[in-house]
């Protein structure tokens, strides 16, 4: 049965490898930051599927010294009352299986504690199937960054 498990030291070089195949969608990550993040997460998560590492997830706790210019962003509306959504990656033969719903039940309901979960999306490039996703799970766009080549959709869920 699929579930979240905590990110263990076996499991980096999967997680670097997901990371890299969607890096175009993420930010870089090699293991010195993916050991950085791990310091700041609140939830640093693998989706096992029977003994595979299918995807993983992070979270950002509140009040962090996370240096991302979205999570500043949020910070700087909300305080300390978001949880932050800093990626979440499932490899291609693990997608449209119900996993997205059971990292976001899962991430929604940690983000209950701070009041809301916060994250971002390519808007310029849009990447349509995650802003459907995220609006179909009742997430609403209240702002955006433009960065060198994309615009992103800030996107909170009252939880």
């Amino acid at each position: 049965m699929p579930h979240l498990r905590p990110i263990d030291p076996a499991d980096v070089p999967a997680v670097l490898e997901l990371n890299e195949a969607d890096v175009h969608l993420l930010a870089p990550m090699d293991e010195e930051r993916l050991t950085e993040l791990l310091g700041w997460a609140e939830r640093a998560d693998v989706v096992d599927v029977h003994g595979v590492v299918a995807g993983f997830v992070l979270t950002i706790r509140p009040g962090s010294d996370y240096d991302s210019e979205n999570y500043r962003w949020f910070t700087e509306r909300y305080g300390d009352t978001f949880g932050y959504l800093d990626r979440v990656v499932l490899g291609p033969a693990f997608r449209r299986q119900g996993l997205g719903g059971l990292i976001y039940d899962a991430v929604e309901a940690d983000a209950g504690a701070h009041g809301r979960l916060a994250l971002e999306v390519n808007s310029r490039p849009a990447n349509e199937p995650s802003l459907a996703f995220h609006a179909a799970r009742g997430f609403t766009v209240v702002g955006e960054r433009v960065e060198p080549g994309k615009t992103v959709a800030m996107m909170v869920k009252e939880v």
